[in-house]
């Protein structure tokens, strides 16, 4: 698999990496079993960086990632904090950073995190030097090797890539989402910032697998957060209407290459991306790990098609979805 360097943290990295919230909770339930199944077949696929937090099934993620990746020295593990207590500026000290930390760090059963992401914080947290001092100690401190932010907008990431601290913005990206393409990705590539595409397959409808006859368990979060009732609603579909991505994914379906699944061809078009290190898409089970790690062997895309993507994009996706993240 293609390596590409992950921003400041000064990593090589694997091109395709794994998220690994359906291993914690919100996508329905998936075994102890199927979890490290998953694991290993990603790191089998070429996989070498893996994207966890402490709040995917209050830390259940983070223990079977932790315990999968011991003495994977290839490996590089990723996660975040900040979910844990109420969503305000002032639980952002470096008390409370301390605390998740140690909880981390324990899940992971690690001395020192390879890379610490403030978890979608609210916006004035970016723009609050008391907070990257805090970041700066644990770096000092060796409890944290590097550290970025994870963002809902394309401002946050903005401001957050002009600390000289931060080493990587995870960012919500796809053939849904192209308003990161504007702005952060030049300046990301400016600053030398590493950019991880989360939500690549926009909450699976990018897979090209659901119809308006799918459904979803109750404890997915594509059921009960449709609306964002739980948390950002950018974070389920990619806040895009379901019947509208529907309808994108059959107009976006004629431009996959043959030998490509419709879900490969979305990480490819990412991956095409100038100025993204790693994307990571979910997996619940082997075969989809497998599948996603293909897509870094795959072809670049056309430039016919990459504008195609945009045409579908301005057409059905843009009115929905541009100006609110």
């Amino acid at each position: 698999m293609e390596h590409r360097v992950l921003g400041r943290t000064g990593r090589q990295v694997g091109v395709v990496g794994l998220g690994a919230w359906q291993l914690g909770a919100d996508w329905g339930q998936v075994t102890e079993d199927e979890a490290f199944a998953t694991l290993r077949a990603a790191v089998d696929g070429g996989v070498t960086f893996i994207d966890t937090a402490d709040v995917y099934g209050d830390g259940r993620s983070e223990q079977i990632v932790g315990r999968f990746a011991k003495g994977r020295q290839e490996l590089t593990v990723a996660t975040k904090m900040g979910r844990r207590l109420e969503q305000i500026p002032a639980n952002y000290v470096l008390a409370n950073f301390r605390a998740w930390n140690e909880r981390s760090r324990q899940n992971l059963g690690v001395d020192t995190i390879d890379l610490v992401q403030l978890h979608c914080p609210p916006t004035p947290v970016y723009s609050a030097d008391v907070v990257f001092d805090a970041l700066d100690t644990l770096v000092a401190e060796q409890k944290l090797a590097a550290y970025g932010v994870s963002v809902e907008t394309c401002d946050e990431a903005l401001t957050a890539i002009a600390r000289p601290g931060v080493a990587s913005v995870q960012i919500i990206m796809n053939a849904f989402r192209l308003k990161p393409l504007e702005r952060v990705l030049p300046a990301a590539r400016a600053a030398g910032v590493g950019i991880i595409a989360r939500v690549p397959l926009a909450s699976g409808l990018l897979s090209g697998r659901y119809d308006e006859h799918t459904t979803f368990a109750p404890d997915d979060h594509r059921t009960f957060n449709r609306h964002g009732e739980s948390f950002d609603v950018g974070e389920t579909f990619s806040g895009v209407d379901f019947a509208t991505g529907l309808e994108a994914v059959r107009r976006l379906a004629p431009l996959v290459p043959p030998g490509l699944t419709m879900a490969q061809f979305a990480l490819r078009w990412i991956l095409d991306q100038d100025g993204v290190s790693v994307v990571i898409p979910g997996a619940r089970n082997p075969a989809q790990a497998t599948a996603n790690a293909g897509a870094a062997a795959a072809s670049p895309l056309a430039p016919a098609t990459l504008e195609a993507v945009h045409s579908v994009y301005d057409d059905l996706i843009r009115p929905q979805v541009h100006d609110r993240w």
